[in-house]
């Protein structure tokens, strides 16, 4: 069962398409940016600030280590949000879409 260029371009030009990608990108582009500042803002003070990152917390521990940690951790909680977004939101619209297409 396939689906014919004509329905094709109509799926494309729909508005209902053009938005669901558009709220893909957009999600998708702000977590990139965010994790990208924090990545790049630990890697910026760790070049330029290593004071900061030198204190110590502990005997042996210098702060740097749970900042190092925490950054790991961000990363996850993005994913984790990025994929409760995506199982909640886009993947409903997308099989709204889907069953319209199939209905016609």
């Amino acid at each position: 069962m396939g689906i014919q260029a004509t329905r094709v371009k109509e799926i494309l030009d729909s508005e209902k398409f053009k938005d669901i990608v558009k709220k893909r990108l957009t999600v998708s582009l702000s977590l990139t940016a965010i994790m990208l500042i924090v990545y790049f803002g630990f890697m910026l003070t760790i070049a330029f600030y290593k004071e900061l990152l030198a204190l110590k917390i502990g005997e042996h521990i210098t702060i740097g280590l749970p900042i190092g940690i925490g950054v790991i951790v961000f990363a996850w909680l993005l994913t984790g949000f990025y994929t409760r977004w995506a199982n909640n939101k886009y993947d409903k619209a997308v099989r709204e879409l889907r069953n319209e297409i199939l209905e016609k």
